[in-house]
C-alpha cells in the first residue's frame, strides 16, 4: 500500500480541523443556549412593560406591577348619595403563573436555529402577553344584592303637621323611592374590573343605575294654610310651613265663642247681603242688610266648614273690637286684612282653630 501524500495528509488535517470547529461551534450554541433558557427573549412585554432579558422572578415582579397591582385596585361604586368601596380581591383572580409562562413561549416554541439566529443577531422574538385574569360575575352580583338592600326603598309623601301650641306648621319632605337595576350594575361594574378599564383608569368609579320614584304628595303641594290663635286674638297665613302674614281678629265671645277644631275654606264671598239668623243678639236688627262696607261683615268674607263661622271685614265703628273676644262665633278683621287675606287663599285651604 501507499503511503498518503502530503497533499492527502493536509486534506484530512484540514478536515478534521474543520470538525473540531464545528463541533466545538455547536457546542458553545448549545451552552449558550442553555445559558438563556431561563430569560425571557428580547421583544416580549405585558401591558407596555418590557420584559426583554429577565429572569422568572424578575418577570414575575414586573407582571405583579404592571397587571396584578392596578386589578386589584379598589373601586368606587357611587348611589343615593352614599358610596362604597369594592375590593376585587375574591371577584377578580390574577393568574401570574400563565403571563410567565406565555412570556417564555417564543423561547420555547422557536426553533433551535431561530433561537441561535435571535441570540447570534439580537433579533426579537416579540410576542405582546395579555393579561390572564378572570372576573367573578356571580361574586359581583351578590356584592350588588347586598348594596341595593341599602337603597331600595318605597316612595314616602311629604306631609304638613299642625304643632299644638305653636300656631304653626311643620313640613316632612317626600322621600323618593329608589330601585337599583341590579342587572346593569353587575354589568357595569364587571367592566370598570376588566384589565382594559382597570389599566387604563388609576381611580375607577361606578354609578349605580338607580330609577327614581316620585311621592304622590311632595312639598311643593302644600300651599297656604290659616292658624287661629283665640287666645292671641290672631289669624296666621302659612305657605307650606313659611310664616306669610299674620292678622289681629276678634274671635267670639264667651256667649258665642268660635269653635275650635280643624276646618278647611268653603267660601268666599264679596258685598253679600246680611241676612238676620234670628238670633237674640240680632233681634233689633233688620231681616237684610245690603253687601257693603257698613254691612255687619263688611264686604268679604271667608266661610269654613262650620254654619255660619266667616273671616270677615267689619265696618269702622267695630273696628276697636279687634283683639278682643267680641264677635258671635265669627272672626272680624280689619277690611284691609281681610281683603289682603282674601287674595292669598283658595277654597280648600285648611284652617286650624284653637285657644
Amino acid at each position: 500500500m501507499k503511503a498518503p501524500s502530503i497533499a492527502s495528509r493536509i486534506l484530512i488535517v484540514l478536515a478534521a480541523t474543520l470538525m473540531l470547529v464545528l463541533s466545538a461551534g455547536l457546542a458553545w450554541a448549545a451552552v449558550s443556549d442553555y445559558q438563556v433558557r431561563g430569560l425571557v427573549p428580547k421583544g416580549v412585554s405585558v401591558v407596555g412593560k418590557d420584559l426583554s432579558g429577565m429572569t422568572e422572578a424578575q418577570a414575575r415582579t414586573a407582571i405583579e406591577d404592571a397587571v396584578s397591582t392596578p386589578l386589584l385596585r379598589p373601586v368606587t361604586v357611587t348611589g343615593d348619595k352614599k358610596v362604597w368601596t369594592l375590593d376585587p380581591k375574591g371577584v377578580v383572580t390574577v393568574d401570574v403563573d400563565a403571563m410567565i409562562a406565555d412570556a417564555y413561549t417564543p423561547r420555547r416554541t422557536a426553533t433551535f436555529v431561530t433561537r441561535l439566529t435571535h441570540q447570534l443577531n439580537g433579533d426579537p422574538l416579540p410576542a405582546d402577553i395579555k393579561p390572564a385574569y378572570t372576573v367573578d360575575a356571580t361574586a359581583i352580583a351578590s356584592w350588588v344584592a347586598q348594596t341595593a338592600a341599602q337603597v331600595d326603598r318605597k316612595p314616602t309623601d311629604a306631609t304638613r303637621k299642625y304643632i299644638e301650641g305653636k300656631y304653626k306648621f311643620k313640613v316632612t319632605k317626600c322621600i323618593y323611592g329608589a330601585t337599583v337595576d341590579q342587572t346593569s350594575s353587575v354589568q357595569q361594574i364587571g367592566t370598570a374590573l376588566t384589565a382594559e378599564t382597570a389599566l387604563a383608569n388609576a381611580n375607577r368609579t361606578v354609578a349605580l343605575p338607580i330609577a327614581l320614584a316620585k311621592p304622590h304628595v311632595v312639598e311643593s303641594m302644600f300651599k297656604m294654610a290659616i292658624a287661629v290663635s283665640l287666645d292671641r286674638c290672631r289669624i296666621y297665613l302659612y305657605n307650606g310651613d313659611k310664616l306669610v302674614k299674620s292678622y289681629p281678629c276678634a274671635p267670639g265671645q264667651p256667649a258665642y265663642p268660635t269653635p275650635k277644631g280643624d276646618f278647611h275654606i268653603d267660601s268666599m264671598t264679596k258685598n253679600a247681603p246680611w241676612i238676620n239668623p234670628g238670633s237674640a243678639w240680632a233681634a233689633k236688627m233688620p231681616p237684610v242688610i245690603a253687601g257693603g262696607p257698613d254691612n255687619p261683615m263688611g264686604d268679604t268674607k271667608i266661610g269654613i266648614n262650620y254654619s255660619g263661622v266667616f273671616m270677615h271685614s267689619i265696618p269702622p265703628g267695630e273696628f276697636s273690637s279687634i283683639g278682643t273676644h267680641a264677635s258671635h262665633a265669627c272672626m272680624r278683621m280689619f277690611p284691609s286684612d281681610v281683603h289682603d287675606l282674601y287674595k292669598r287663599v283658595k277654597l280648600g285651604d285648611p284652617v286650624i282653630i284653637r285657644d
